[in-house]
């Protein structure tokens, strides 16, 4: 499930396109090479008559189901046993010395077969805490399934099978940055458990970033009815070619109500590719902090209208600095495609390959011009130091982090915060019962900034009256204690 009326599910996958399609080639971890393929554009045009109308979908349905897979997860829940459970089996109060018991849950999601030796995509909320998954193809065949990265900030899981030197059908992808509102779309899974199911409907809405389900939120949305059980599968467009991950509903009932949203493919694409290479997710970024440009911001830049968003903040040193952005510089597009607010600017640089060059349109004073910016992986010092606060002051009981670029994108934090923020705490410890929470930002003490946990820790322990500034939910304010 997911919050605020979200239900998790997805769509389908579809494979093959009618034209001929490129392939982009890199290099795994182990140094074999490894192909995803990009789709060739789709042409567009209306139906010309009654007749065309009454077209059917059946031929690219036949053509990129089998790349469309059941995936089970089973999790073994162990319980303790409770002296109840002993008397209501005549059994002594103890005698079983509090021995657990377990029990096995199963859930079912789609997925999409994206690589022909057996790599395939799903939700990660699918596989998540599984302690065996299962893959059957649309033949009925099972393969037992390993996990190469499950990524929670996107929501995608890569999965790989071993087909042997068979090679199975899978799915090109589509390019998203070419997409628009009123496109036909197929979506293909298995909701509810029932074999294939297929629907259709066209693209509602590109770039919703209001769904509020990960960190990089930038959805497709669609009107193509998806099911609970769909939660991995694919939306694809008319040449059978993968648009998006599908991952969630809007719905107050748990069903379909013509609000669907899916993971844009570029993403998808981009996660596949930095598993294969790295068995990681590396996210590049831009280093800059941006805000959206209003009407009455755009008269007072001397803008023609709302576009783009304001440079507020660059990282010393970072892509977007070195390529010559300055605080005050509007940013119209990245990498080719209008941004309107923050979350598309890092959504942009998070769908490149670390090292890549991308062009950046921007506007200062009156004059527009482009520059390119190199996109790394962001920065991980200072070193993260997990540290788990003791002794009498306010903060016993909690575990802190140093905050880095990196660790500030991975907690879901701003990038420009300084100091440690709040990983852990237990609930009962001095901290939880002092106000603290876990991802609060614990800036300085006492007027002394804070840098590392052993800072902090430092700066707890010398004092017997704390004054202590916190950053929660990008406010700032001070909490003040003392003995």
């Amino acid at each position: 499930m997911r919050t605020a009326r979200i239900l998790s599910l997805s769509v389908l996958a579809l494979i093959a396109c009618s034209q001929a399609p490129s392939t982009a080639q890199n290099t795994s971890a182990d140094g074999a090479e490894f192909q995803l393929t990009q789709a060739a554009p789709i042409e567009r045009r209306a139906p010309a008559s009654r007749t065309e109308m009454q077209l059917s979908l059946a031929p690219v349905v036949r053509q990129v189901s089998p790349a469309v897979v059941n995936v089970y997860a089973q999790r073994v829940v162990r319980q303790r046993r409770s002296i109840l459970d002993d008397m209501m089996r005549g059994v002594p109060p103890g005698a079983l010395g509090g021995m657990s018991r377990e029990r096995i849950e199963q859930s079912l999601g789609s997925g999409v077969i994206v690589r022909a030796d057996g790599v395939i995509v799903t939700n990660n909320h699918v596989v998540e805490g599984a302690d065996a998954l299962k893959v059957v193809l649309s033949d009925r065949r099972e393969f037992e399934a390993k996990v190469i990265v499950a990524d929670p900030k996107t929501d995608l899981a890569v999965l790989r099978i071993t087909p042997g030197s068979e090679r199975l059908p899978a799915l090109a992808f589509a390019d998203t940055r070419q997409a628009e509102v009123g496109d036909l779309v197929i979506a293909i899974g298995n909701p509810f458990g029932l074999q294939q199911t297929v629907t259709s409907g066209i693209i509602s809405a590109l770039a919703r970033t209001e769904v509020g389900i990960n960190d990089f939120a930038f959805f497709i949305q669609t009107d193509a009815a998806i099911n609970r059980g769909n939660s991995g599968g694919a939306l694809v467009d008319m040449n059978g070619a993968l648009v998006g991950i599908n991952t969630a509903i809007f719905s107050e009932s748990g069903g379909s109500n013509g609000i669907g949203f899916a993971i844009p493919a570029e993403m998808v694409k981009r996660v596949v590719e930095s598993a294969l290479s790295s068995g990681s997710v590396v996210r590049p970024w831009l280093g800059v902090a941006a805000q959206p440009v209003t009407q009455d911001l755009a008269r007072s830049l001397g803008l023609d209208r709302p576009r783009g968003v304001l440079v507020t903040e660059l990282w010393s040193g970072g892509p977007a600095e070195r390529a010559g952005v300055q605080r005050g510089d509007v940013i119209l597009a990245v990498g080719g495609v209008d941004v309107f607010d923050e979350q598309a600017v890092r959504y942009q640089a998070a769908t490149q390959r670390p090292g890549a060059t991308i062009p950046l349109r921007i506007v200062r004073g009156s004059a527009q011009r482009t520059v390119n910016a190199r996109v790394d992986a962001p920065p991980r010092t200072p070193a993260p130091d997990p540290r788990d606060i003791a002794g009498e002051n306010p903060m016993s009981g909690a575990r802190v982090v140093a905050l880095s670029p990196a660790a500030a994108e991975e907690a879901g934090l701003n990038p420009f915060s300084t100091g440690v923020y709040i990983q852990a705490m237990d609930a009962r410890g001095t901290a939880a019962r002092a106000g603290f929470r876990p991802g609060d930002v614990i800036r300085s003490v006492n007027g002394q900034r804070v840098r590392t946990g052993a800072d902090l820790q430092r700066l707890l322990g010398a004092q017997t009256r704390w004054a202590i500034e916190v950053e929660r939910g990008g406010e700032v304010g001070t909490l003040n204690f003392g003995r």
